[in-house]
């Protein structure tokens, strides 16, 4: 998981800088240079806003992941477990997550990480809940992994769409107090892989 790269001069470059500095790219180099000191004061104000919000969207994802990095430990007497949350925690931080990742889908990451949470302390009070579960959501999220595999780092609208349900999917599984922003179940995802599969 990173959250930091090393710039040429050696310094960090925090990831959410990096997205206000497009942002301020954006939209001061699209004008004239007769108009660019003008659009620099207009822009100020909307970029400190924008650095504001995507700081705080980090910081709460943050904040909810190294809970999750608290409570793994206890997960480790229930390899089948254990491993799918290693599983999802790869699929959900992969090099260079926090550009890739649209804002919409950013904003749900504190509840996909605080089920987690749930989930393991479920493992304790309620081991034997986790496996059947798990059991449904497995052949989904290989399905999944397999699709994406094969293609190799080329973007699929259907298979991201598919992979942002199967993260509700397990929010309604494993930590159903959460909710969900639309109805979601193992037939639905069955019915909508599919769909793909038919293209």
């Amino acid at each position: 998981m990173r959250f930091r790269r090393r710039t040429a001069a050696g310094t960090a470059e925090p990831a959410a800088d990096r997205r206000v500095i497009w942002q301020a790219a954006s939209l001061l180099l699209a004008y004239p240079d007769d108009a660019f000191a003008q659009r620099v004061a207009q822009a100020r104000p909307r970029l400190n806003l924008i650095g504001q919000e995507v700081a705080r969207s980090l910081q709460g994802i943050l904040i909810e992941y190294q809970a999750v990095l608290r409570k793994l430990p206890q997960a480790r007497s229930q390899p089948a477990a254990a491993t799918d949350i290693a599983q999802q925690l790869e699929s959900l931080f992969p090099a260079h997550w926090f550009n890739r990742t649209a804002p919409v889908q950013l904003a749900h990451y504190p509840r996909y990480l605080k089920a987690i949470v749930l989930r393991i302390d479920k493992l304790r009070t309620e081991p034997a809940r986790d496996a059947p579960r798990l059991a449904e959501i497995g052949p989904l999220h290989a399905q999944l992994r397999r699709a994406l595999a094969q293609r190799r780092g080329q973007t699929d609208a259907r298979l991201e769409e598919f992979r942002w349900l199967l993260e509700e999917l397990r929010v309604s599984l494993f930590a159903q107090e959460l909710r969900t922003p639309m109805p979601v179940s193992v037939k639905r995802l069955q019915k909508a892989w599919a769909a793909i599969v038919a293209g």
